[in-house]
């Protein structure tokens, strides 16, 4: 079946035209309808099709945001909330037309609370904005999923990044948020304090739920110290194979490692030349130690000798900041240095997460599907956690090519899941990734997913057509 049959929603004209007459007269030019920045906030970096809203409002408080909900409720009309734009299974679309709620306004920091290491912000503000702002406190905000994203577009989609092998996911560094549910009344989830045994977890209900509960209007966040001390470097590999074996090797001895990235031969070639790297065209790893000036020297010691183990090496790393930037800023534009291996491309991103006993079987058969197909697809991945990305180039004109890169896709989420793994480790499920959920927990468990959302919002307004196919889909 087409992905864009996967989650057909009808349009309920009268109640839209409804809507567009009230927030118009209540938000003036900060309610746009004008095609391009509709566009703009369904855009999506993937090849699935544009599905724009009907309007978009801007909006600058927790009660505006509440507004505009009440009046979708009203008239049973689409909201979906809009952050940064960076997602990529197509959550931001509107298959159903609606509302799209942009919350770029809504970015300030409402608290910091340096001895209890955790901040209260509002959803719009980026990850870069909110470091920016605590600088001078001696505290950062861990989670570096590569785009500037919004801080409640990647509570949403549940974002990790490369940090998370040390520091978590989202999943883990949310304490609490407020949010706007379908009938406009306001939830708070929890306090400030690190646990809680006090009812179900609601926090942990909303972070992921990809805008389809509640639009979240402020999140508490954990923070963490800035290392004293940061080392980082990079080690060439003769093989995938071996290097994921060394990145096994890594964890299981409990090196503290921050950061530790692959990159595929194919990977470091387009990276090698977007960013004029010194490096050998081979699959390489990318890794950083946080601690004291001895501790990341030893770290970074250790995994040297690791590396030699299985082949790799030499592992050169430094602790001088604008050489590490220089490395990590190649690793974040890997996207736009893996467009240059097929000029006048489109990316098609996809990931996956197993068991990291598992990880290096995982990619190396991914890579002779890759081969098999006859793609040009280079692969990264947060790898200390079992998780990767491959991006698939292609022209979304060619049928051929959609065909091929949907048939690597339901592939690569069919090995990940056969080694118990999940079909996606940070991207989401939105659109792209429907067809494979009820593949991954059973269709008990969308059942219940069905139930809550049916609870909550028994008109489905809020980003309706998203994680799960429609009955009978």
């Amino acid at each position: 079946m087409a992905l864009k049959d996967l989650n057909a929603v009808e349009r309920n004209e009268a109640g839209i035209a409804t809507v567009l007459g009230i927030l118009k007269q209540r938000f003036g030019e900060r309610f746009q309808t004008g095609r391009a920045i509709r566009e703009q906030h369904a855009h999506t970096t993937t090849y699935i099709p544009v599905q724009a809203p009907d309007g978009v409002a801007f909006a600058e408080t927790a009660e505006e945001v509440q507004e505009i909900v009440r009046a979708c409720a009203e008239h049973r009309v689409p909201v979906i909330a809009f952050g940064a734009g960076t997602s990529l299974e197509g959550a931001v679309n509107a298959p159903g037309g609606g509302i799209s709620i942009d919350m770029s306004r809504m970015n300030r920091v409402i608290a910091v609370n340096p001895q209890d290491l955790d901040c209260t912000v509002e959803p719009g503000i980026t990850r870069h904005e909110l470091n920016d702002y605590l600088r001078d406190t001696g505290l950062f905000f861990p989670i570096d999923p590569g785009a500037n994203a919004s801080l409640g577009g990647m509570a949403a989609t549940r974002a990790s990044g490369t940090n998370a092998v040390r520091y978590g996911t989202m999943r883990d560094n949310v304490l609490s948020l407020t949010a706007v549910l379908a009938d406009g009344r306001t939830i708070t989830t929890g306090k400030r304090a690190k646990k809680s045994s006090a009812g179900y977890d609601l926090t942990r209900l909303m972070v992921g739920s990809e805008g389809t509960l509640g639009v979240i209007t402020s999140l508490t966040l954990k923070l963490a110290g800035i290392p004293q001390a940061i080392s980082g470097g990079v080690c060439p590999f003769p093989t995938v194979d071996q290097a994921c074996e060394a990145v096994i090797a890594t964890i299981q001895m409990g090196i503290p490692v921050a950061r530790i990235e692959l990159v595929n031969a194919l990977q470091m070639r387009a990276m090698i030349a977007y960013s004029k790297l010194d490096y050998p065209e081979s699959p390489c790893l990318f890794l950083e130690f946080h601690g004291s000036d001895a501790g990341v020297a030893e770290q970074a010691e250790s995994f040297g000798e690791i590396a030699a183990e299985f082949g790799g090496g030499p592992f050169i790393w430094t602790s001088v900041a604008e050489e590490r930037n220089k490395l990590w800023k190649a690793r974040h534009d890997a996207y736009w240095a893996s467009l240059g291996l097929r000029p006048g491309s489109r990316g098609l991103s996809t990931d996956v997460c197993v068991p990291i006993s598992r990880l290096a079987e995982c990619i190396v058969e991914t890579e002779a599907d890759i081969a098999e197909l006859g793609l040009i697809a280079p692969i990264v991945g947060h790898v200390g956690d079992g998780n990767f990305h491959t991006l698939v180039l292609m022209d979304p004109a060619d049928p051929r090519d959609i065909e091929l890169a949907e048939e690597f896709v339901a592939r690569l989420n069919a090995r990940a899941l056969r080694m118990d793994g999940t079909c996606t480790g940070e991207h989401g499920i939105g659109q792209g990734k429907i067809g494979f959920i009820e593949e991954e927990i059973g269709t008990n468990g969308v059942d219940v997913m069905r139930s809550i959302k049916a609870a909550l919002d028994p008109d489905n307004i809020l980003n309706p057509g998203k994680i799960w196919p429609a009955r009978g889909g």
